[in-house]
């Protein structure tokens, strides 16, 4: 917090905190959740804490059990399936109309957005490149200017930075952005459309080999 009027509520704190540790893998899969516990560890009154596992249910990022604890969230094969091709769906449309109607300071977030993943990705600080990732789809998704694929991506935002974070390949990710970015400033509609298309293939093919690694 920097002064009174950017106060923030300690649910939200709390939530956007254990958001932050489960997409980036601090808090594992399967782990549990316990309300006393985490109020200890995070210096807060139980209250908080259970508004945020409650927000992080409706997110998608935990599982609720009993009483007073949860689970950070298995995603199981099919549910990564599931992300994926909605991603796929959405994504070829919003990459078209960013194209379309980017406007000076949109594409200047947008850049600002990529030189973060690009440096990290240089320096091999994976949370912070996959962190500057999610950031740069979120802008696109801002610059292609449709009411409800912004309600659409809310509703899927955490998810979404989830499935975005499970590959490895950093610098080839970032690339794959840097000329998504030029695409869309050139406005070059077709060749966004490409380029979506194969981004879509390579974090697949990331998020694979990950997998395979791990198991």
């Amino acid at each position: 917090m920097t002064g009174s009027g950017d106060f923030e509520p300690e649910s939200e704190r709390v939530t956007r905190q254990l958001r932050d540790e489960i997409i980036e893998g601090v808090r594992e899969p399967g782990s549990k959740l316990v309300e006393r516990e985490l109020a200890a560890e995070l210096g807060v009154s139980r209250l908080p804490v259970r508004e945020a596992l409650k927000a992080l249910v409706t997110e998608g990022l935990v599982t609720p059990r009993p009483r007073t604890w949860a689970v950070v969230r298995e995603f199981t094969p099919a549910d990564v399936e599931d992300l994926d091709e909605v991603r796929a769906a959405l994504e070829t449309l919003t990459f078209r109309l960013a194209a379309q109607r980017r406007t000076r300071a949109g594409l200047e977030k947008l850049r600002a957005d990529l030189e973060a993943e690009l440096k990290a990705a240089e320096k091999g600080d994976a949370v912070c490149a996959h962190r500057a990732a999610a950031d740069f789809h979120e802008t696109v998704t801002a610059l292609a200017d449709n009411e409800l694929l912004n309600e659409l991506q809310a509703a899927l935002r955490s998810r979404m930075r989830w499935l975005l974070g499970q590959h490895d390949d950093l610098t080839g990710v970032a690339q794959e952005h840097e000329g998504l970015y030029k695409a869309i400033a050139e406005r070059d509609v077709a060749r966004v459309e490409k380029l979506a298309g194969k981004h879509l293939v390579t974090g697949r093919n990331a998020a694979a080999v990950r997998r395979k690694h791990q198991g």
